[in-house]
């Protein structure tokens, strides 16, 4: 079976106690002691290239550690709006201000990365601008 519909069998943090499916092909898996994300590598393109180089590879699967580096993976797939927000958070802006937080402390290059992207976004391109004109 395909490694986007089917449970880990294996993680790098040890034996899976639980395994959640994030969306298609992206698990969060927990151990007795650790745990962390999992994506397959059929689907790690669902992941901008700076968050691909802070994974790390194991059995096909993209690995992120779920104290420092898991929240660059739910990072992104709130961006596409491919996760749902955990019961437990009052709303979305909790949920953010809590990975983002986690970001800038462990992952400054990959946050600023990603405002340096979303700047650049936001900013009307050259061709847009003489087209008007």
């Amino acid at each position: 079976m395909s490694r986007l519909y089917s449970e880990p069998h294996s993680s790098p943090w040890g034996q899976i106690d639980q395994c959640t499916m994030h969306c298609l092909g992206i698990f969060d898996v927990m151990t007795p002691r650790h745990g962390g994300i999992m994506v397959a590598s059929e689907v790690e393109e669902i992941l901008s290239p700076v968050a691909r180089e802070r994974g790390w590879r194991v059995d096909g699967y993209l690995c992120y550690e779920e104290d420092c580096d898991a929240p660059i993976v739910l990072r992104e797939l709130l961006d596409k709006d491919l996760i749902q927000i955990p019961k437990y958070f009052k709303s979305r802006e909790a949920y953010e201000t809590v990975i983002n937080e986690s970001l800038k402390l462990w992952h400054p290059e990959y946050w600023q990365s990603r405002q340096n992207s979303l700047q650049k976004a936001q900013q009307p391109s050259h061709t847009a601008i003489q087209a008007e004109r």
